[in-house]
């Protein structure tokens, strides 16, 4: 199947920018969320990341800011779908709101359609078993900034094909990055080992052992990470964090995975990260 256009579900931070990377590549993109608000929001922030990355020259665009916006066309429903040659959601790390999703463009887009799932941490398997195209869905993790980031971990399924497989790496080629191919397990690689490094770190600030400054410039410092684990989990969203680790939790019932109380409590206060302007620093 010749992929022209890749429906975006999810117009939060993740979702803007896998949209943005399609058009800047050239595609057609259908980007649709449940909130216009949200879609406008958006397209406005994408129109700033162009700008701000061609003046910087991290990305030079071919062609006018403009050119790119043309071709991300936005809506609120999921039936806006129905055109979509390939399909990428990125809703929130909740299973019982992706299930509705899936349920919904299971019926909404043409067999063969790939279903390329942004988690972090929800089983593809789990996510397979609600579609009757099985063999057409995989885990698709972008990070975050997804423009900037050159590569993507690719997740098989129990039931994917070599072929959805195949066709996802030659299209992630064509946005000038490099997928990964890992098995399906909980966290699969990225997140079973950064999700717990994260959350040992806020139980460090908890317990009062450094604070969150310092326990980054550690990290800085001593390994030569671009980033401390807690600057990261600011970037990603402590909800986001908290999601992934108790899927984990959940899925290994192992006690190495148990959230600590602190990212508990500032999630519950809405000190997210950067997204709200506050978590363990303030933007």
């Amino acid at each position: 199947m010749s992929i022209r256009t890749v429906g975006v579900i999810g117009a939060g931070t993740i979702g803007r920018g896998v949209a943005q990377s399609f058009a800047r590549a050239g595609a057609d993109v259908v980007l649709v969320d449940v909130s216009q608000s949200q879609l406008d929001s958006a397209t406005a922030q994408v129109r700033r990341d162009l700008l701000v990355h061609d003046m910087l020259g991290v990305q030079v665009l071919d062609g006018d800011v403009d050119d790119v916006l043309g071709r991300i066309r936005t809506g609120t429903g999921l039936a806006r779908l129905a055109d979509a040659d390939f399909v990428v959601e990125n809703v929130t790390e909740n299973w019982s709101v992706k299930r509705e999703v899936y349920e919904e463009i299971e019926s909404v887009c043409r067999p063969g359609v790939i279903f390329g799932v942004n988690t972090s941490a929800v089983p593809i398997t789990r996510v397979a078993s609600v579609t009757r195209r099985p063999s057409d869905v995989l885990g698709l993790h972008f990070m975050n900034p997804v423009p900037l980031m050159k590569t993507v971990e690719v997740v098989r399924g129990h039931f994917t094909s070599d072929a959805t497989v195949d066709t996802s790496l030659r299209l992630l080629e064509g946005l000038g990055k490099e997928g990964i191919v890992v098995e399906d397990a909980p966290g699969f690689v990225t997140n079973r080992v950064l999700m717990p490094t994260i959350n040992e770190a806020i139980f460090c600030v908890q317990d009062r052992v450094a604070s969150a400054e310092d326990v980054d410039k550690m990290f800085r410092g001593c390994f030569g990470h671009k980033m401390g684990p807690l600057e990261t989990a600011d970037l990603i969203g402590l909800d986001t964090i908290l999601n992934s680790i108790t899927v984990m939790y959940e899925s290994f019932r192992d006690s190495k995975y148990r959230p600590a109380p602190l990212l508990r409590k500032m999630v519950d206060a809405g000190l997210l990260g950067r997204k709200t302007g506050r978590g363990f620093y303030t933007y």
